[in-house]
């Protein structure tokens, strides 16, 4: 081997640099790295993003097409008129909703206004303590 072939003759200061270009050169392989799975990752969250919203339109139109079908039944079962069978499918989601606007009327009652009772009486509590040692 002839000198400076296996490194032994370079100085401490070459050393040192070629470590810090070495370490600057693997830190931006990782910055690539990490940029490039980022990248790979949100493509396959926006396909299933745009996969999902395919499937909750296909849901809305099934929705659809099952309430056309309970007023065609109520039409057969009844005898009734088709106008009055679908005028029977709209007061039933007519109710369904006064059940669930009640339903969230009383949730957002409870939640109103929104301020942490608990932690002032905790708060008054502790207060109250404090000053019976002081």
């Amino acid at each position: 081997m002839t000198p400076g072939q296996n490194g032994a003759d370079k100085s401490l200061g070459e050393v040192v640099s070629e470590v810090s270009e070495k370490a600057s050169l693997l830190v931006r392989e990782e910055i690539e790295l990490a940029k490039a799975e980022m990248a790979d990752k949100a493509k396959k969250l926006a396909g299933g993003a745009a996969i999902g919203i395919a499937a909750g339109v296909f849901v809305f139109f099934a929705v659809i097409m099952a309430l056309h079908s309970l007023a065609w039944l109520f039409f057969d079962v009844f005898d009734v008129p088709a106008w009055a069978a679908y005028a029977m499918v709209t007061l039933l989601l007519l109710l369904l909703a006064l059940f669930a606007g009640l339903i969230a009327a009383r949730l957002v009652k409870r939640g109103a206004p929104p301020t942490p009772d608990m932690a002032i009486e905790q708060a008054k509590l502790t207060r109250e303590s404090l000053e019976k040692e002081i």
